[in-house]
């Protein structure tokens, strides 16, 4: 921020009450860490037998370096794989950084691995039930990963859904670390998402076959790097940016080019310069930075999953938050970006629009953003504000960006948003309470009142639809879906449909207490419904017939039911059928107690509580 412009007063009533509200929590957790931090280095404290065993693997360069010469060592997470477009670049990356720590007189260890599933690959899947939970159970391979208890620093590299808020939630227990996400890139342009979803709709309706379909997702999909969609994967990025835990400007810098390689080896340099500055990621990681990674979520129009992730995010900062925090700010944030599924523009057109470091630049100086968290440059935000390049001589520097955007069809300035509001809505009602993501809808679609259609099941709803039963106005309600009936999936699949219908001139929305991401399309969709229907939430009580108004202007989600008939309705039960398909086969055995002690959604679906 700068000297001359304040913070805005709704930003810091939020940030005060936040602050107020955890005070007792994050004290606590506070001085949990700061005990750890005075403890002797790793291969000092521990036995001789357990350093044996820490460096057995180690060149002798490196035994020599790690116990004799006492210099720092850093753990590196990786969440690798070779099915996952966005992990494969990271193939090569412990070799470079080990290279590199060699270089600046530190050391650094592959610590471990964290399981990174594709929700692309599972939807509508058995595979995308078990999506959710793998967010905590990659922040506990974090944890074991850390646990060894000999690193001074850690590198994390993990892009996607749940990875990056595994990763984070992981190595926030782990808060006496100085901690650097690497990222690695996206995907070039391919067939445009907007192309995609035509072919898609058109695959519903039984216009075009299996292999016009797959040929298009090929065409969409097709190199290493992220999605180049604005989903839940590019808002991770986004929101890292926001919190300072990137190298500045890292996060939609292609994979396998030279910045990318500059980018990566100078993480190695900040996470130490880190360690130097005594700013282990529990400290950095504050209320401001929390808020700020809200406000570029509302900001860009980024996914709703992040209103699961990063309450358990700053939970487990021992920082408490909400959704009527999100909803406060949503008030006073200016929606500056226009990216696939609120615009036709991909993050390759963002990012050459001026990115993430436009949008940090023209929140921080409007005092939309705070500009004193800290961050890895000695900088602060100010940095996150500028672009990283190649010199001639291929060193790398940052470089102020021009005033206005590249491209105003893709981002635009504070003063001339898209929106003068931020992307997302809180919807409250007798239907319970649930989340809207506004900037994809069109304005004409922000009220939809239809009688409901009930549904048990997304297959269910599918059979219909190709049954030709929806063929009207409808609130499709798709319930027991809920992280305790079955971890709360992505319900992608419906949108092809229900988007059909949209087009055909119906009135359409879809109520559920399941997940639909950063990239659910057009149609209006209250989602993360809570309570869910399998904890008795209101959802239970709905019946086909009736009528419903989702209200995206009021902020309301309501059955239009006369009082005493609602307050006398029982429930409706899972069949034991569907029980028994949630419970077995591909996984579902391992994620029981998960789904057994699984917090609330607006509680971050937290298992570890």
């Amino acid at each position: 921020m700068t000297s001359e412009t304040s913070l805005h007063p709704v930003i810091a009533a939020v940030t005060d009450r936040i602050r107020k509200r955890s005070a007792s929590l994050r004290s606590a957790y506070l001085a949990r860490i700061d005990a750890l931090r005075k403890r002797p280095r790793g291969v000092d404290r521990l036995g001789c037998a357990n350093v044996a065993h820490a460096v057995a693997g180690a060149s002798a360069n490196e035994k020599l370096r790690i116990v004799a010469e006492k210099a720092p060592n850093i753990g590196i997470v990786t969440s690798y794989n070779d099915i996952l477009s966005a992990h494969q670049p990271y193939e090569g990356y412990p070799a470079l950084i080990r290279e590199t720590a060699m270089k600046l007189g530190a050391s650094a260890q592959v610590a471990g691995g964290v399981p990174a599933m594709c929700d692309g690959v599972t939807q509508g899947y058995a595979g995308m039930e078990l999506s959710l939970f793998s967010r905590d159970t990659i922040a506990m391979s974090t944890a074991i990963a850390l646990t060894h208890d000999t690193f001074d620093a850690a590198l994390l590299l993990g892009i996607c859904d749940k990875i990056v808020p595994g990763l984070l939630i992981g190595a926030l227990h782990f808060g006496h670390l100085p901690c650097v996400f690497v990222p690695a890139g996206p995907m070039g342009s391919g067939l445009s998402n907007s192309a995609k979803a035509k072919v898609r709709e058109q695959a519903a309706q039984g216009l075009v076959g299996r292999a016009e379909l797959l040929q298009a997702e090929q065409a969409a999909y097709h190199s290493p790097g992220t999605c180049t969609f604005y989903g839940t994967a590019n808002s991770n990025q986004m929101l890292l940016e926001a919190m300072g835990l990137h190298v500045p400007g890292a996060a939609f810098v292609p994979p396998n080019t030279p910045l990318r390689k500059a980018l990566t080896e100078d993480a190695v340099s900040r996470v130490l310069a880190l360690r130097q500055r005594e700013l282990p990621i529990g400290h950095q990681v504050d209320e401001r930075c929390i808020v700020n990674a809200m406000i570029a979520l509302l900001a860009t129009g980024g996914s709703t999953n992040h209103l699961i992730h990063w309450v358990a995010v700053a939970r487990a900062a021992g920082i408490l938050i909400d959704w009527t925090d999100f909803s406060e700010l949503s008030g006073v944030i200016p929606l500056l970006a226009r990216v696939y599924p609120n615009g036709a523009a991909d993050v390759n057109q963002f990012q050459a629009a001026g990115g993430p470091a436009f949008v940090i630049r023209e929140l921080v100086q409007a005092g939309l953003m705070h500009g004193d968290a800290p961050t890895v440059d000695a900088d602060g935000m100010a940095a996150s504000g500028r672009l990283p390049l190649l010199d001639e001589a291929g060193a790398l520097h940052w470089q102020e960006l021009p005033a206005a955007s590249g491209d105003e069809t893709v981002l635009r300035g504070v003063l001339s948003p898209f929106s003068v509001t931020g992307g997302l809505k809180l919807l409250s009602g007798n239907l319970g309470r649930s989340v809207i993501k506004v900037s994809a809808v069109p304005e004409d679609r922000h009220i939809i009142e239809a009688p409901a259609v009930v549904f048990d099941s997304q297959e269910a709803l599918l059979e219909a639809f190709k049954n030709g039963l929806l063929e009207r106005d409808l609130i499709a309600v798709v319930r027991f879906q809920g992280p305790h009936a079955n971890g709360m999936p992505e319900l992608h699949k419906l949108t092809p449909p229900l988007a059909v219908l949209q087009g055909k001139g119906f009135q359409v929305a879809l109520v559920t207490d399941g997940r639909m991401s950063g990239a659910s399309g057009k149609v209006p969709a209250a989602i993360h419904v809570s309570p869910e229907a399998l904890a008795g939430g209101p959802l239970g009580k709905v019946r086909d017939g009736d009528l419903l108004r989702l209200d995206a202007v009021a902020g309301t989600l309501e059955a239009l039911v006369p009082a005493e008939e609602w307050a006398a309705r029982v429930p409706a039960q899972r069949g034991d059928a569907l029980a028994e398909l949630h419970a077995h086969d591909l996984g579902r055995e391992l994620f029981a107690g998960m789904r057994r002690n699984v917090r609330t959604a607006e509680e971050g679906a937290c298992t570890w509580l």
